[in-house]
């Protein structure tokens, strides 16, 4: 894919005065000078906000829902949420913003237009379900989490406990049959729809507009981001992982902390506030000076 009169992914160099995330990631700052060019897809638990002990406990700081509704409007639309979260509760995080939104790893998806696609349960899944739900009962710290779609177990209370969850997930797995797979993550393991994976919902997205014909930018932070990873980079696109430790990734822009994201996500929309045109009038960013 090629794009008129623009650098190619991650070529813009950031210059000296800018923070540390320019130089992290710096296809962030492609984006910020080249808005039109791009789309940005973003995961939510430890990506755009710190990881909770409990699913239900999860803290969206101050600032971050206008900066995603900013810089969703300064990409013209062409931004969404990727998560193995159920799309109402996103919803309740992000309110009153209702986003483009990639949820359950695509098993449910909101396009940009408001139109919606959602894989039901079953009753296959409803029967793995009870058995997780009575299998866990006496095992304390370890949580239940029932998606709708989907259903996961969390063991970060008990890490001890993992090996046990490990084998009742897949005894659930076998229950449900062959449309549900097994996804493991950050000391969690979910059994969801086997078509859904949130390179799909990426795929799906960039077909649609207002993403058609922008490279895309994927960031995220554990395995279930890879293959969000690897469809970015195979449409032209990067990815950039969030997240200390050392573990390989397709990524190759890397920011230490969700906190860092959430601050270039409000540098790019200071940027563009101070001194962009709007891309309604088709202005080009002329790098925050007037004149």
């Amino acid at each position: 894919m090629q794009i008129a009169g623009g650098n190619r992914p991650g070529e813009a160099a950031a210059p000296p005065s800018f923070p540390a995330w320019a130089t992290d990631a710096p296809v962030l700052t492609a984006l910020a000078e080249n808005p039109a060019q791009w789309a940005l897809f973003l995961d939510i638990d430890g990506t755009l906000v710190d990881i909770a002990l409990t699913p239900d406990t999860v803290d969206v700081p101050a600032g971050l829902t206008d900066s995603l509704a900013a810089v969703m409007r300064g990409l013209g639309g062409a931004m969404a949420l990727v998560t193995g979260r159920a799309t109402d509760f996103v919803d309740g995080l992000f309110h009153p913003h209702r986003f483009p939104l990639a949820g359950l790893h695509g098993a449910q998806m909101r396009l940009a237009d408001g139109r919606r696609r959602d894989s039901e349960p079953g009753p296959a899944l409803l029967r793995a379900k009870d058995m997780l739900r009575a299998g866990v009962r006496n095992w304390p710290g370890v949580l239940f989490e029932d998606k709708g779609a989907a259903v996961a177990l969390h063991f970060r209370l008990a890490p001890q406990q993992q090996e046990a969850v490990e084998n009742l997930m897949r005894d659930a797995a076998v229950l449900a049959g062959p449309k549900w797979a097994l996804q493991r993550g950050k000391m969690v393991i979910e059994l969801k729809p086997a078509a859904a994976d949130k390179g799909a919902a990426l795929r799906s997205f960039m077909d649609t507009g207002p993403f058609l014909g922008r490279w895309p930018v994927a960031i995220g932070d554990d395995l279930t981001d890879e293959d969000m990873f690897a469809t970015a980079i195979a449409l032209g696109g990067q990815a950039v992982r969030v997240g200390k430790d050392a573990r390989r990734s397709l990524a190759s822009g890397r920011l230490q902390t969700p906190a860092q994201l959430r601050e270039a996500l409000a540098g790019i929309r200071a940027m563009w506030e101070k001194g962009r045109p709007s891309m309604e009038r088709g202005g080009e960013w002329n790098g925050g000076h007037s004149g």
